[in-house]
């Protein structure tokens, strides 16, 4: 019988799913809710699995620990993104990579909510009246204000349309955007330093690679009006965290709304929990019970293909399997 551990189930509702059950008397199914930064931490815990089901991509898995998992055979990835995970190495050790499909429209919609949120100040009233104050600031509207956008995309693409819908002039640049497909979208195609220097919104929806990594500096902050806010739900890494820290504490802009982080649980004593001009969500964009339907159902079917002696429909790297059958 496969040993199968779970990994982040921050909320302790994954094994709740329905699914788990069709592969009772075939394997054994563990799930974690805290997130080890140690290697030797993790070594210790997941030794004795086969079968490691990753929660997106809190848990790194580089080559040095795949190597010190002898027993893995087989990542279980939720989503469409596999930065997570060093492919090469896994394919190198046999390791199957299986991936799911995803929600874009989970992302969007909190997109579009922390937007709204930000702007508008919603939780820092929400806590102003918890405290017997009212009405303790003024907000803006967003109608004859710039969007910007960078990736324009399955969720770059809706939020476009959403900030049209509010009346915003959209612009957009990406790595491979053209004016074509801008104008596709009835966007306007810019260079990069023109989203930020026109923006009343920048809203982030680029994959995280070492193309993107650091791409939002100091210098694109310091281009943006005082009055300019920046939202990222797509990957913490893509802003420069320290430059984005010192322009919201010094407010060279007005605010931020951020779904995502360099170090993710975000540490308590992070620098981004004391401003009171950035609201604040744990990577909460996939998390809907419409997604996890589709993540864990998908990674059943895939775990219970691969029990079956198949390689599994949504195989990353089918050639791990010949890897292994040569030994």
């Amino acid at each position: 019988m496969k040993r199968i551990a779970i990994l982040d189930d921050y909320q302790g509702t994954v094994p709740s799913l329905p699914y788990w059950s069709r592969l009772s008397g075939r394997a054994t199914v563990d799930a974690f809710r805290d997130t080890l930064l140690s290697e030797d931490e993790l070594v210790r815990r997941l030794a004795p699995y086969e079968i490691l089901v990753l929660i997106r991509e809190r848990t790194r898995f580089p080559a040095s620990l795949l190597a010190r998992l002898p027993a893995l055979e087989l990542l279980a990835l939720t989503g469409r993104n596999s930065g997570q995970v060093e492919a090469t190495a896994a394919t190198a050790r046999g390791v199957l990579i299986t991936e799911t499909e995803g929600s874009g429209v989970a992302a969007m919609e909190l997109t579009i909510g922390l937007l709204l949120a930000t702007v508008r100040g919603i939780p820092q009233e929400d806590r102003a009246m918890r405290e017997g104050r009212w009405q303790t600031g003024i907000g803006v509207e967003l109608a004859g204000k710039a969007l910007g956008i960078l990736g324009l995309g399955r969720i770059g693409s809706r939020i476009a349309a959403f900030g049209k819908l509010l009346g915003m002039r959209v612009i957009a640049w990406g790595p491979t955007l053209t004016e074509e497909r801008a104008a596709a979208s009835g966007v306007t195609f810019v260079p990069l330093d023109t989203v930020f220097r026109e923006s009343d919104v920048v809203s982030l929806h680029l994959r995280l690679s070492e193309r993107t990594r650091g791409l939002v500096t100091e210098h694109h902050l310091s281009l943006m009006k005082p009055t300019a806010y920046l939202i990222n739900t797509a990957r913490g890494p893509l802003v420069e965290e320290a430059a984005l820290v010192a322009a919201l504490r010094e407010r060279r802009i007005a605010g931020a709304g951020l779904d995502v982080f360099d170090v993710e649980p975000l540490p308590a004593n992070h620098p981004l929990v004391m401003l009171d001009n950035v609201v604040l969500t744990p990577h909460t964009g996939y998390v809907t019970q419409e997604a996890y339907h589709i993540f864990f159902r998908q990674v059943v079917e895939n775990i219970e293909s691969y029990l079956d002696g198949q390689l599994p429909p949504r195989t990353l790297n089918p050639e791990a399997m010949k890897r292994r059958a040569a030994g």
